[in-house]
C-alpha cells in the first residue's frame, strides 16, 4: 500500500507540473526572440523524413527514400531522454523489445525471439560488428560509447542481411558517432544518482592541421545493484572505465581517412543458479565477471567523381570475459580476437541506375578456458568468413518509382555457403507520401555454443544424474523469408506518420532435442548425463504492425507516440523438448508516448511514458512506467539536468534468465542528476 501511495504522489506531482506549463503558451513574450530562434533551429530535424540513414543501403539517404522500416535516434533525443546507456535509449524505438535482466545485462531484439543471448539482431558501432561470435548476441555492458559523441543511432526493423550478412535477421542497429571535426573543444560531464552512483567523462577535440582533426576521451561509470523480487540485493553492481580517440582528415581533394579506437576494462557480478557435477551440485552462486578489450578501426574513402566512390574499412577487435563461480571456486574465460576487412564500391550507370558492391573477409580467434560446469570442445578454434554483396537500384519512373534488388553471398566454417537476397519496391507519388514493400531472405548461422559445446550442466535430475547441453555439429542455419509493407505520410508540415507491417516465415529454427544417456568420467566422480542439444526441428510464422506518429504541436512542444503489435506462432516436432516457448518471451503489445517542451529561460521538460505487455513464458507481468527529465541551460557552456526513471512503481521485473529456479530481478525507481560543461 505504501509503495502504491508513493507512486501516486510522484505521478500526481508530475501531472501537476505539466498543468503549469501551458501557461507559458499564453505568454510567448516571456521567451526572447533569440531563445525561440535557437529552439527552432534545434528542432528543425525532428521529422523522421528529414533524418539521414546509412545502414539501409550502405549509402546516406533520407529516411523518406528508404524501402525499409527504419527509425533514427539523434543526439538531441539522447540528451533529452536522460538515459545513461544505449540499451535504455533503444526503448524509444517502435517494434524493438528491450528488457533489463539485471544491472549489467539486457535482452534486446526486434520483432520477437527475445532472450538474454538474442541472436537475430546485428549490432554495429560505426560499421564495426560488435555481437559476440561465441553465441551471436551482444554483451551490452562491454559495447559502449560516449553518448555525447553519438551523432545518431540507426535502427532497421526487419532483415538487413542482403547488405550486412548473417545474423541481420530481424533487425540491424548501427551506432554512428560524430566526426572529430564535429566534436571540437573541451567537454566535461559529471553526475550521480540512486542507481547510477557515479558517471563522469572528459573529452577534448582539436586540430592537427586545417584538414586533420582529432578527439580523445575517457569515461567512468559506477552502477549499483538491483534487487531481487523476493527481497535482498542481486549482487550485480558493476563499474567500467573506458577511453578512446578518433582522427578524421582529408588527405587530398578526393581522399579522406578515419582512424579510431577504444580500450575498456570493468567488473561486475550476477546472481545465478548453477549446476555442477561436484558438491554442492546445485547452488545459487555469486558470479564475478571481469571484462576488458579494445578495438581499432581505419576507414579510407576515395571519391572518383560525384557518381562513384570506393571505401576500405579495416578493424581489429579484442574481447576478454572471465567469469568466476564462487560456489565451486572455479572460473571460465573467453578471449576473442576479430580481424575484419570490408571493401565497397558505388557507381552510377546512366541516369537511372545505381550499383553498390563489396567484398568482405573476417578471421576470428576464439580461445576458451573451460570450467567444470561449462566447457567447449575444442577449447580453441579459429574460423573464417568470406562474403560478397551487390545491390542494384533502378529508377523505373523518375522521382516516383524505384526498384532495388541484390544479395549477400557468404561462406562460414559452420554451415558453409549462404545466399541472402532481397527485392524492394518504393513508390513516392509526392513529397508527402512514400509506399514501400520488400521480400527478403536472411539466415542466422551457427555459433560455437550451437556447434562446440562439450557440456553445459543446467539441472540435477537425481543422485549422480544431471541434464547437460551438448553441441550439435550438424546444426544448420536458421532461415527466414520476410514480407514487409510500409507507408509514410506527412499530411501537414508538422505531422509525420509511419506504419510498417510484416509477415515472417521461419524454417529450421533452433529446437531442444534429447540425446542418449551416458556416463561421464571426467572432472568428478562417475555420473550419468542426460544430454540435450540444439536441433533444427522448429518452424513458424510471426506477424505484426508498427506505427509511429510525431507532431510538432507548438513551436516549443513536440509530441511523439508509437505502438507495436507482435504475434508469434511456432510449430515444433513432437519429439522435441521445451516446445514453442519462444511464443511467450516477447510482448504482444508495446506503446510509448514522448513529450518534449522548450520552456522559458532555457528550461526543457521531457516526459516518456511506456507500456510493455506481459511475458507469460518468463512469468513477467506487464508494466507501465514513466521517465521525466528537467534540463536547464543558464548559459551557453553549462547545462544542469535532473532525471527520474521508472517513476510509477518502486520496482518492476522486465525479464528472467533461462534456467530452473533462476531469480527474478527487478528494475528500481531511480533519480539521476548531471552537469555538463563544454568550451
Amino acid at each position: 500500500m505504501a509503495m502504491r501511495k508513493e507512486s501516486l504522489i510522484l505521478f500526481v506531482s508530475a501531472v501537476s507540473m505539466l498543468q503549469v506549463f501551458p501557461a507559458f503558451a499564453a505568454a510567448p513574450s516571456m521567451m526572447s526572440q533569440e531563445n525561440i530562434a535557437a529552439s527552432l533551429d534545434e528542432e528543425i530535424g525532428w521529422l523522421q523524413e528529414e533524418s539521414v540513414i546509412f545502414s539501409a543501403s550502405r549509402r546516406e539517404q533520407k529516411v523518406s527514400e528508404t524501402s525499409a522500416a527504419v527509425f533514427v535516434i539523434n543526439n538531441d533525443d539522447l540528451r533529452r531522454s536522460g538515459v545513461t546507456s544505449i540499451p535504455d535509449a533503444l526503448r524509444m524505438v517502435p517494434g524493438l523489445q528491450v528488457a533489463q535482466l539485471n544491472a549489467n545485462t539486457w535482452a534486446i531484439t526486434a520483432r520477437g525471439f527475445n532472450r538474454e543471448s538474442a541472436n537475430k539482431l546485428l549490432v554495429m558501432i560505426d560499421g564495426r560488428t560488435v555481437y559476440h561470435p561465441t553465441f551471436s548476441g551482444t554483451l551490452w555492458r562491454t559495447k559502449d560509447v560516449l553518448l555525447e559523441d553519438v551523432e545518431r543511432i540507426e535502427i532497421i526493423r526487419g532483415p538487413g542481411a542482403a547488405m550486412w550478412g548473417a545474423n541481420a535477421v530481424n533487425g540491424v542497429i548501427n551506432v554512428i558517432t560524430k566526426s572529430a571535426n564535429s566534436s571540437q573543444g573541451l567537454l566535461v560531464t559529471a553526475g550521480g544518482g540512486t542507481e547510477d552512483k557515479g558517471l563522469g567523462a572528459i573529452r577534448y577535440g582539436g586540430k592537427i592541421t586545417d584538414n586533420l582533426h582529432y578527439r580523445t576521451y575517457i569515461k567512468y561509470a559506477d552502477r549499483d545493484d538491483l534487487e531481487l523480487a523476493a527481497g535482498g540485493n542481486s549482487g550485480d553492481n558493476w563499474e567500467k572505465f573506458q577511453g578512446g580517440f578518433r582522427i578524421d582528415g582529408d588527405l587530398t581533394q578526393h581522399d579522406s581517412l578515419t582512424l579510431q579506437g577504444d580500450l575498456y576494462t570493468g567488473n561486475g557480478g550476477s546472481l545465478r543458479d548453477i549446476t555442477t557435477p561436484i558438491e554442492p551440485f546445485t547452488s545459487r552462486s555469486n558470479m564475478g565477471e571481469d571484462f576488458s578489450g579494445g578495438n581499432i578501426l581505419s576507414r579510407w574513402r576515395h571519391r572518383f567523381s560525384d557518381t562513384s566512390d570506393l571505401s576500405l574499412q579495416l578493424y581489429f577487435d579484442r574481447t576478454r570475459d572471465k567469469t568466476t563461480y564462487s560456489a565451486i571456486n572455479d572460473s571460465s574465460e573467453a578471449v576473442i580476437n576479430t580481424y575484419d576487412a570490408d571493401l565497397q564500391h558505388y557507381f552510377q550507370l546512366g541516369d537511372r541506375q545505381e550499383v553498390t558492391w563489396g567484398l568482405g573477409f573476417r578471421y576470428i580467434e576464439d580461445d576458451q578456458d573451460n570450467a567444470i560446469n561449462f566447457s567447449f570442445a575444442p577449447a580453441s578454434r579459429d574460423y573464417l568468413l568470406y562474403s560478397a554483396f551487390i545491390q542494384d537500384q533502378v529508377v523505373l519512373v523518375p522521382d516516383t518509382v524505384k526498384f532495388l534488388f541484390g544479395s549477400k553471398f557468404e561462406h562460414n566454417d559452420f554451415s558453409g555457403f549462404q545466399i541472402q537476397p532481397n527485392a524492394r519496391f518504393i513508390y513516392t507519388p509526392d513529397n508527402q507520401q512514400t509506399l514501400w514493400t520488400a521480400v527478403s531472405r536472411a539466415v542466422r548461422t551457427p555459433n560455437r555454443l550451437d556447434h562446440d559445446t562439450s557440456l553445459l550442466y543446467f539441472s540435477q535430475l537425481g543422485p549422480n544424474a544431471f541434464a547437460a547441453l551438448q553441441g550439435n555439429q550438424d546444426f544448420e542455419s536458421e532461415e527466414l523469408i520476410a514480407y514487409e509493407l510500409g507507408y509514410r505520410i506527412a499530411p501537414e508540415e508538422n505531422i509525420s506518420i509511419d506504419v510498417a507491417a510484416f509477415y515472417n516465415v521461419y524454417d529450421k529454427l533452433s529446437s531442444v532435442e534429447a540425446g542418449t544417456l551416458f556416463i561421464e568420467m571426467a572432472n568428478a566422480a562417475p555420473h550419468f548425463i542426460f544430454p540435450v542439444s540444439s536441433g533444427n526441428n522448429a518452424r513458424g510464422e510471426t506477424y505484426g504492425l508498427e506505427t509511429a506518429v510525431q507532431w510538432q504541436a507548438l513551436e516549443w512542444w513536440r509530441l511523439q507516440t508509437s505502438y507495436s503489435y507482435l504475434q508469434i506462432q511456432l510449430h515444433t516436432d513432437e519429439t522435441s523438448l521445451l516446445r514453442d516457448v519462444e511464443e511467450g518471451q516477447s510482448p504482444h503489445h508495446q506503446f510509448n508516448f514522448r513529450s518534449s517542451m522548450d520552456l522559458p529561460h532555457n528550461v526543457q521538460l521531457d516526459t516518456f511514458l511506456r507500456y510493455v505487455d506481459n511475458l507469460p513464458e518468463r512469468e513477467i507481468d506487464s508494466y507501465l512506467e514513466m521517465d521525466v527529465r528537467l534540463g536547464w541551460k543558464p548559459m551557453k557552456h553549462i547545462e544542469f539536468s535532473l532525471a527520474g526513471r521508472n517513476l510509477l512503481d518502486s520496482s518492476h521485473a522486465e525479464f528472467r534468465a533461462v534456467g530452473i529456479g533462476m531469480p527474478v530481478i527487478e528494475v528500481q525507481r531511480s533519480i539521476f542528476g548531471q552537469v555538463s560543461l563544454s568550451f
